[in-house]
């Protein structure tokens, strides 16, 4: 039967989407590890249906993974491509997308995975660059950023000795073009894609939580957004959604605007997706029906007609930044587990909860006895 397939000249369509469902099937074996690069189709989608790249845009993912944000973003720029001039239709295939991505293997997928959609040529250069994108700036800014950076607190690099024992080592980014000095990688990301957007660009960025509320270098650089970039709105995610277990995190939406003598953010909106909302990535998946609501509120396009619900709520900037630390973690929902005891989730959600939790805390200890064997070898090496 696949003998009997033409696969050459069915399309890149098919090819395309085939590999996209390889891709995530590769992310849903923990073994592979492959989940950390890929971001739950859904939630790209309801994205950048809101960000609305066109044809006139260019797009950039600093931590593109296997490229989902990229493809999403080029199919939405596509639409009505047969009545594109021949120079726009070039540069929807040469010049919309440009990804980095730190990992040669993660790159390479991700570089198959655009040629497969029709983007990039196979002679041509790779539309996805093999570096970490936080060393240095780039030279050059887009109008569009939409990023789902690496989750974990530090940044690091690895050596690898001669006798092939591996050492991380935690490092500060230090950039003349950052607000604040830290070795937060959420937050060094934040300034990274603050440094390489068009003025009126616009970008969608999804962050843990540790990034609304943590004090020092995250207070300036939220101090930094809220009055040098428009702060629009915010999507408080749900857990159970990412490959990544037990991760809170929330899509922050903002626009660069000109230098100016008054705070360019007047009022975020919230919408809250997570208080009393349970899903898992086998039984009960995040779709992009359950972004619906969210999509219809954002109203792209002519956000100044905006109205508050149960789940949607806005904050003006005299509020915000009148809290503590500038802390930006929200919350008005009652939670109804905590309320009723009859209203607790079913055993299997607390019970996935639960481990979700105790993993990323092993995560996190994983991490601390790493920085401190390091020290140890470090004060060995010493003596």
């Amino acid at each position: 039967m696949i003998d009997k397939e033409h696969w050459s000249s069915a399309g890149t369509d098919l090819q395309g989407d085939a590999y996209e469902e390889l891709l995530s099937k590769g992310a849903s074996d923990k073994g592979s590890g492959a989940g950390q690069y890929f971001t739950p189709r859904a939630l790209i989608q309801a994205i950048v249906d809101v960000i609305q790249p066109t044809v006139a845009d260019h797009v950039v993912d600093p931590a593109c993974g296997t490229g989902g944000f990229l493809l999403v973003a080029h199919d939405l720029a596509s639409e009505g491509a047969e009545s594109m001039t021949p120079s726009q239709r070039v540069h929807l295939r040469d010049t919309f997308a440009s990804g980095y991505e730190l990992v040669d293997g993660t790159a390479r997928l991700a570089a198959m995975n655009l040629l497969l959609h029709g983007m990039g040529t196979a002679t041509g250069p790779s539309l996805i660059d093999v570096r970490d994108s936080l060393i240095a700036y780039p030279g050059r800014t887009w109008s569009v950023v939409l990023s789902n950076p690496p989750f974990g607190r530090k940044s690091s690099i690895t050596m690898v000795g001669s006798d092939g024992r591996e050492v991380r080592e935690d490092r500060e980014i230090e950039r003349q073009d950052f607000v604040a000095t830290t070795s937060n990688k959420q937050l060094n990301f934040v300034q990274h894609i603050m440094t390489i957007m068009d003025i009126n660009g616009r970008a969608a960025v999804v962050l843990p939580d540790n990034v609304l509320f943590e004090g020092g270098a995250g207070e300036i650089i939220r101090r930094r957004l809220l009055g040098d970039f428009d702060l629009h709105t915010m999507l408080r995610l749900p857990t159970g959604i990412f490959y990544a277990q037990g991760v809170k995190a929330n899509v922050l939406f903002f626009d660069k605007k000109p230098a100016g003598d008054r705070p360019w953010t007047e009022r975020l909106w919230v919408y809250d997706l997570r208080t009393n909302q349970h899903f898992t990535l086998k039984q009960n998946p995040l779709r992009r029906t359950d972004l619906d609501e969210f999509v219809d509120a954002y109203r792209a396009g002519v956000r100044d007609d905006r109205v508050e619900s149960e789940r949607w709520r806005s904050f003006p900037y005299d509020e915000l930044i009148a809290r503590d630390k500038a802390n930006l973690d929200l919350i008005w929902l009652k939670d109804e587990s905590l309320e009723d005891m009859d209203n607790l989730p079913s055993p299997d959600v607390i019970a996935r909860e639960i481990v979700e939790d105790l993993t990323a805390a092993l995560a996190e200890f994983e991490a601390v006895a790493a920085a401190l064997e390091v020290q140890l070898q470090t004060r060995r090496a010493e003596r």
